[in-house]
């Protein structure tokens, strides 16, 4: 990075960071979403299941004995998904803008640099 000035230093290190976070919080949403759509089939396989109904706690499995009960917290686990889910994709988006504005401004200043 010799010749280049120390403004422009502090750019590329903020460009570099925003990278990784958008990366990071990219991967929190697939996950959380990978979570939620085997949450609804799991909701999915619970409307058609007319015997004993078990889940896993831990390496036990567990007969259930109010399955309207699992249900609800099934339920109310894939709002809470979907708060988070919305969450970083708005903190998602907040990442890009900020991500486009740098490489922007990197650009322009590397521009002005060669000519």
């Amino acid at each position: 990075m010799n010749g280049i000035s120390p403004q422009l230093q502090n750019q590329i290190a903020q460009f570099q960071q925003v990278q990784q976070q958008l990366q990071a919080v990219s991967s929190q949403r697939a996950q959380m979403q990978t979570q939620k759509r085997e949450i609804e089939r799991t909701l999915q396989e619970l409307e058609k299941s007319t015997g004993a109904v078990y889940k896993t706690a831990g390496s036990l499995m567990l007969k259930v004995d109010d399955v309207p009960a699992l249900k609800a917290e099934l339920e109310e686990s894939v709002e809470l998904m979907d708060v988070r889910i919305n969450s970083l994709v708005r903190q998602e988006n907040g990442l890009k803008e900020k991500y486009q504005m740098l490489q922007d401004a990197i650009n322009a200043a590397m521009g002005r640099a060669q000519a």
